[in-house]
């Protein structure tokens, strides 16, 4: 796909926790990086499964913030690889002398933590953008601060802006306090859109898709969120009086949000054909022009900077997106076709402000630069 684009990003996800080699990853993103042109960003995440953790040979998951504290010492790690190794003036390329590289403009790190030790220079020479593009959806309090130290985009949970728009907030408190630019995260915001001609058609087509939705599958994917058994609950039980971690929340919400659903019992079948499509996410449903009102809406009232669209059918769903939602976007001047930089990186596409591919000045990997100079 990057062969035969200019401007698509492309982020990819790798755990902290079993990715287990700083070191190889660093440099499967590297390679990645000078493929694609600088167009690879990573999603960074630390798990949450006890099915993972044993699958990768753990007897127990590692606790929740030490996983994030070891997510934190596993990124200094690579900044230092990605940023310290070579420096800009590295390559050489001279065909006369034969010479490809300067070996006084290449260094080996040094690292001695808790969790990792390491020796290294990158076989790779500097890529385009170094360190990739750093997605992160942490939602707990030590992944909040995680992503206020490290993330350049973040994936919200919530399902209502207003509610959002107060994480959006606390995000932008929480990187002024490290010391970074309250603007230096995009907040992304995850959705599902049906759309078609008429709101009718599209409230008919959600519910055909609820229709065929595997709702026992709907509820093992609850029971890995949130480590709670539905099955040993009544189909006719009201879950929200129910003590089922992780759903009151989402039924207050729902209650709120959903149509028609006021004085309705919020039964097991009901609250898994509400997770069915989207998941924890809200849902955009409606002809162009309300669902184009909905995103407004949530782009004005929640303060995000854009949408991760998820799908309830493929193909279906982001074709009629194409057909119907996106005209009434390009005729509110809400979505463009082309960006600042031709060809640019994953980075200055999403920023667009004239800062190029690295890191931003005050992002903490910059610490890690090396410019030749003896230390």
């Amino acid at each position: 796909m990057a062969s035969v684009t200019s401007s698509l990003a492309f982020g990819i996800t790798a755990s902290t926790t079993y990715e287990t080699s700083p070191y190889a990853l660093a440099r499967k993103f590297s390679t990645l990086d000078h493929l694609t042109r600088g167009r690879v960003g990573w999603n960074v995440v630390t798990s949450f499964l006890d099915s993972a953790a044993k699958a990768y040979g753990f007897d127990e998951q590692i606790p929740h913030d030490e996983r994030y504290a070891r997510a934190d010492e596993y990124m200094q790690l690579t900044y230092k690889l990605w940023e310290g190794t070579w420096t800009d003036g590295a390559v050489v390329k001279d065909p006369v002398s034969g010479v490809y590289s300067d070996p006084s403009q290449v260094r080996a790190i040094e690292h001695d933590g808790k969790y990792f030790r390491s020796t290294a220079a990158s076989q790779l020479p500097a890529s385009r953008q170094r360190t990739p593009l750093l997605f992160q959806a942490g939602a707990s309090p030590a992944g909040k601060q995680f992503a206020a130290k490290h993330s350049e985009v973040m994936f919200l949970p919530g399902l209502e802006p207003e509610k959002t728009r107060a994480i959006v907030e606390d995000m932008r408190n929480q990187l002024t306090a490290q010391g970074r630019a309250p603007d230096s995260i995009k907040f992304i915001a995850g959705i599902l859109v049906i759309v078609d001609e008429t709101d009718e058609k599209a409230q008919a087509k959600y519910e055909e898709y609820i229709a065929q939705s595997d709702l026992d599958g709907v509820a093992t994917l609850f029971g890995g969120w949130t480590n709670n058994d539905l099955s040993k609950f009544t189909d006719d039980e009201d879950f929200a009086f129910a003590a089922v971690g992780g759903i009151q929340s989402m039924i207050s919400s729902w209650s709120r949000t959903v149509p028609n659903s006021n004085g309705l019992k919020w039964t097991k079948r009901r609250v898994l054909q509400e997770l069915a499509l989207g998941g924890a996410h809200p849902r955009a449903i409606g002809s162009a022009s309300t669902v184009a009102d909905i995103l407004e809406r949530w782009v004005d009232v929640a303060g995000v900077d854009g949408f991760n669209f998820s799908y309830a059918v493929s193909p279906g769903t982001f074709e009629d997106m194409i057909e119907y939602l996106f005209p009434e976007l390009r005729r509110r001047g809400l979505i463009w076709e082309d960006y600042e930089v031709a060809g640019g990186s994953a980075r200055e596409n999403y920023f667009q402000d004239g800062e190029g591919p690295r890191l931003r000045a005050d992002h903490p990997g910059r610490q890690h630069v090396w410019t030749g100079e003896k230390e």
